[in-house]
Parts: structure tokens; sequence; C-alpha cells
């Protein structure tokens, strides 16, 4: 957790003496830049926009002074966020600040029984950490009251709004006390989440770790352009040229079934995860990709987000995300921490005006990947009936072919 002066500190910050403790505990020596700008802002109780690049410690950046405000001055904390995964991580991380203070936290999160989150509802927690989908259930059957609200944290609201939560998000806020504190964290920063903060915040202190889209230099990032057919091919070729763990991601549910079946078959241990599998599943695949059981996770874009794994080391985007802001958030499961890693992305010779609004979003072009067992290939266009090919020409020029 290092940033360019080595001077800075969480002592610097304005915690109290036995946050900071707590702290020294966790081995924290450097706040990241986030950390470092959103701590003293938020400690003030001031309403906080945060736009950072995945993996640089956001988490602790608002539940850090969450936690020590509402030690000192009372109140309950609300954390919403667009997946199961991404709720459990914040909670993991939180759970590791909150006992020094005797508070508690329940998740609330679809997939899991009702009944065992009205149990911990009833310990009545600080801090609650949710998806909006179960938070709304829970509120509509009076089961969860949020009337007493004093710190929100919406965290990667612009996952949230791409999912369609934003009117679940609206309900939420509708119920939620005017006076309050709200922090809104993401790496990017579209339309529809200003619109939100401009609604919902109060003069809200904006802090720019990144300009939106900006992905860590430390991911190498590399562009295959193939057919179809031979994609699996290419994924041969990189797991046998990298050895370390890998995360795949494609586009439908039915696309990771199938690619999990050729892996399997291919001698790898992989395992998916997506929105048809269960919870328990889900939890299990997560577990498993973590403690090395499998070497490969497959996943839908639900997992882009909320994986904490520091040594993944290659992203595969097997299929182009949807949308162009899910392109930074996969390649952000790689070099975190401090660690460098690399992301590889295949498209299809069609795919040239995808791939351009992704280098348009991030601000630089994908290096072309060349190897000697996998054909070269162009993205195309057509002109006047004919295919064309996009060599040398700029990647704005691009059009679809026509289906």
């Amino acid at each position: 957790m290092s940033i360019q002066s080595a001077s800075l500190s969480f002592y610097h910050l304005g915690l109290s003496p036995n946050m900071l403790k707590v702290i020294d505990g966790m081995k924290f020596v450097t706040p990241t830049p986030i950390q470092h700008k959103a701590i003293p802002i938020a400690l003030e109780g001031k309403d906080v926009v945060g736009i950072a690049q995945t993996g640089t410690g956001k988490t602790l950046a608002f539940g850090i002074p969450m936690i020590q405000r509402i030690s000192s001055f009372g109140g309950r904390g609300l954390i919403v966020v667009p997946t199961r995964e991404l709720a459990l991580q914040v909670d993991e991380v939180l759970r590791k600040v909150l006992p020094p203070f005797n508070l508690i936290s329940a998740v609330l999160i679809g997939g899991a029984p009702m009944f065992s989150q009205i149990k911990a509802l009833r310990r009545r927690p600080h801090i609650i950490i949710a998806t909006p989908g179960r938070l709304n259930d829970h509120i509509e059957q009076r089961t969860a009251d949020v009337s007493e609200t004093s710190i929100l944290v919406l965290d990667e609201a612009d996952r949230m709004f791409d999912m369609g939560f934003a009117p679940q998000v609206e309900r939420i806020l509708s119920k939620l006390p005017r006076k309050r504190q709200t922090m809104l964290f993401s790496a990017t920063m579209p339309p529809g989440i200003v619109n939100l903060a401009s609604r919902h915040m109060k003069l809200p202190m904006s802090i720019e770790i990144a300009p939106s889209g900006t992905v860590n230099a430390d991911v190498t990032q590399e562009l295959f352009i193939v057919p179809e057919e031979s994609k699996k091919n290419v994924v041969r070729v990189l797991l046998a040229k990298y050895s370390g763990s890998v995360i795949l991601f494609t586009r439908t549910k039915a696309k990771a079934m199938r690619v999990t079946r050729a892996l399997r078959e291919m001698g790898h241990d992989a395992v998916e995860i997506h929105s048809d599998r269960s919870m328990g599943q889900r939890k299990q695949a997560m577990e498993g990709f973590k403690n090395g059981r499998y070497r490969i996770l497959v996943a839908t874009d639900i997992a882009s987000r909320g994986i904490d794994v520091s040594m993944i080391e290659l992203v595969i985007n097997y299929d182009l995300p949807e949308d162009a802001e899910n392109y930074v958030h996969r390649i952000g499961r790689t070099a975190r921490a401090g660690q460098t890693g690399t992301a590889v992305t295949l498209a299809t010779p069609d795919q040239g005006s995808d791939v351009a609004r992704i280098e348009k979003l991030i601000r630089k072009s994908l290096n072309r990947a060349q190897h000697p067992d996998i054909p070269a290939q162009d993205f195309s266009y057509y002109m006047g009936g004919s295919k064309q090919s996009s060599r040398g020409r700029s990647m704005r020029s691009f059009r679809p072919r026509r289906r």
C-alpha cells in the first residue's frame, strides 16, 4: 500500500488512537491515494464522491471513517453494493476493524436464507452491507429498518446502474433520513451517477485519483483478433504460457458453462461462477479459487467486481464485455496490491467498433498480440457491399460487419 510520498501515513489523517492501533495491527503503514484523500474528508462528515481504479483500497477508504464516526457519535451505517460477492468481500474487510469498537455488521444478499438474515437484523447491527434487491425485500417486509442510517455508502454505483438497479436504489434512498452523510465510490462515473449525486448528496467533495476509465499501469494489456472458433486454441496457448491463477470472462452464462467444460477437457482445474449458480455454489467456487483448488475461474460480469484475490496473474476476456466500462473492472482483477498482471482480450474481426469504444474509454490502444500458432487477423468492415481489410486504418474508422 504505497504512494509516491513515503512521508504520508495513517497518523496524519485525523484518526483516533484506537483506530490507529487497529491499523497497526493490520500491518498497514502507508495509506493508498484514495484512502489518503478520502479518510480526512469523510471523518468530518462531508459527502464524498470518490473515483479510483479497482484494487486501490476503497473499502477501507469509506470503512475506516464510517466505523470511527459510528463509534464516536452513534448512528448506523448502510453500504449498498451491486453483487453478492462484493458484499461478502466488504464484510470480510470490515470485520477486521469492527471488533475492537464493539460494533457488528450484517450482510443482506440474495441467494442466502431470509431467516438467518432476519436473525442477524434482530441483533441491531451497526452496519448493514446489502445488495439492492434483498435490502428492498427486507424493507418491504419490515424486517430491516434503515430510518436510523447516519452514513450511506454506494460502492461501485455505476455497476448498480449497469445491472438495472437504479429504481431499487432510488427506493432505498427514499427510505433514508435526509440528514445523513453519503459517500459514493466507483472506478467510472457515467452521467446517471452524476445525476444521482446531484440529487441526493449535499455539496459532495470530489476525489479523483485517476480519470474515470483509467486502468492500473501495472496491467499489461494485449489483444488477439481471432474468429470465434479459434478462441479455444488461443486460450490453450495462453494457459501454456502463464502458470498462475486465471480469471476468464464470458458474456453469457451458457458460454461460461461451455468454456468451463472445454477447460476441464484440456486438463485444467476450472470452476464457473454466474447468476445461475446458487449462493452456496458461488461461495464454494470463490473459496476453491482463492485456496488454489481451481486454477481458473470462469465468470460472467457478475464477478468483474467483488473478487479480491491479490495473486491473479492473468485475466482473459474470452468475450468482449457488453459495456466498455466493464472492461476496466474486469482487468482490475489482476495487478492488485502492488503486483503486476496481464489482461488478454479476444475480439472477433467484426468487433472493431467495440474495441474502439474500450480504447476511447481507457485513452490508449490495446497492444496487438501475435503468436506463431495463431494466424494473424485484422478487423474488417463492409464498404460498398464487399468486405474490406482494416489494416492500417484508424480504430475510429471501423464499422461492425452487418449480420
